[in-house]
C-alpha cells in the first residue's frame, strides 16, 4: 500500500510529534482507515519529505512520530508564474489544482474586465486562504514538497504597473512574458527557450478585452496562441503549461 501524503503547516523535525491538521486527520482516519504504527508521509514546503509513523489516534488528535526526513524534489527545471484571470466556482479550482500537477512555480489571480466572479474584503480574503488549500492538497497528491504560493489577488491593470516593461516577450534576467490568445500569429514553437522564469497570463471567460491586450502587449509580454481552437478558461492555462514543460521543462 503506498504511504498516505499530508500537507503540515508548521515545522518538522527528526524525533519530533506532531499533530496532524484536522482535515488531514479526518482523513487519515475516516478515509483511509489508518491506525496506531501506520505510516505516513508529511511535507511543509521546506522541499524536504518526512516519514511519520502513528502513535497515537483518538478523538482529540491523531499524532505521528517523525523518524526520517530528506530532501526529495520533483520540481520542474522551468520556473513558471503562471497569471490567471479569476473564473467562477470549480472552474478556479481545477485550473489552480491540474496547474500544480503541471509543475507551476507561482500563482498570480487576477481580475480582468471580463471576469465573471467580482471579489474584495473578506470575500476575496476567504477564496484565496481556499485556492490555498487547493494548491497543498494538489501537492499532497502529485508529490511535490514545495508548496506554490497563491499571490493575493489584484486587478490586471495594478499589477502590470508594478511590473518592469521588457520587449518582445523577453524581460531582463531573460524573463520570457506570454499571454494566450486564439487569433496571435505566434506559437510557442515559434519562441526561443528563455534563460529565466515564464510568466503565463490567462485570462477569465471571455478572455482578455481588447484594451488588455493591449496592456499586456505594452507590459512586455507576447501573444501566442495553441492552435485553431478556443480553450476554455480552465483548459487554456493547464494546455499551454503541458506544453511549455515538453519544450523546455521536465517532460
Amino acid at each position: 500500500m503506498r504511504i498516505p501524503r499530508f500537507y503540515f503547516p508548521d515545522p518538522l523535525a527528526l524525533g519530533a510529534r506532531v499533530a496532524l491538521p484536522p482535515d488531514a486527520a479526518h482523513h487519515a482516519v475516516r478515509v483511509l482507515r489508518l491506525g496506531e504504527n501506520d505510516l505516513v508521509r508529511l511535507f511543509n514546503g521546506d522541499g524536504c519529505e518526512y516519514r511519520a509513523r502513528i502513535v497515537r489516534l483518538d478523538k482529540q488528535a491523531v499524532v505521528a512520530l517523525i523518524e526520517s526526513g530528506a530532501p526529495l524534489s520533483c520540481e520542474s527545471p522551468l520556473n513558471v508564474l503562471l497569471v490567471q484571470g479569476i473564473s467562477s466556482g470549480e472552474r478556479m479550482d481545477y485550473t489552480l489544482q491540474k496547474s500544480v500537477e503541471l509543475g507551476v512555480g507561482m500563482i498570480q489571480p487576477i481580475q480582468a474586465e471580463r471576469s465573471v466572479v467580482k471579489l474584495s474584503g473578506e470575500r476575496m480574503l476567504k477564496r484565496m486562504q481556499h485556492w490555498q488549500s487547493v494548491v497543498a492538497s494538489a501537492c499532497e497528491q502529485s508529490g511535490r514538497n514545495v508548496v506554490p504560493e497563491v499571490r493575493p489577488v489584484s486587478g490586471l491593470m495594478n499589477w502590470l504597473g508594478e511590473q518592469a516593461s521588457g520587449v518582445g516577450g523577453q524581460a531582463s534576467g531573460g524573463e520570457l512574458r506570454i499571454h494566450l490568445a486564439p487569433d496571435a500569429e505566434l506559437s510557442l514553437r515559434d519562441l526561443e527557450k528563455p534563460a529565466g522564469r515564464v510568466i503565463l497570463g490567462a485570462g477569465p471567460e471571455g478572455g482578455f478585452s481588447d484594451n488588455e491586450h493591449l496592456a499586456l502587449r505594452q507590459g512586455g509580454f507576447v501573444a501566442v496562441k495553441l492552435g485553431p481552437r478556443v480553450l476554455r478558461t480552465e483548459t487554456a492555462a493547464l494546455a499551454a503549461l503541458a506544453a511549455l514543460q515538453i519544450l523546455w521543462g521536465d517532460y
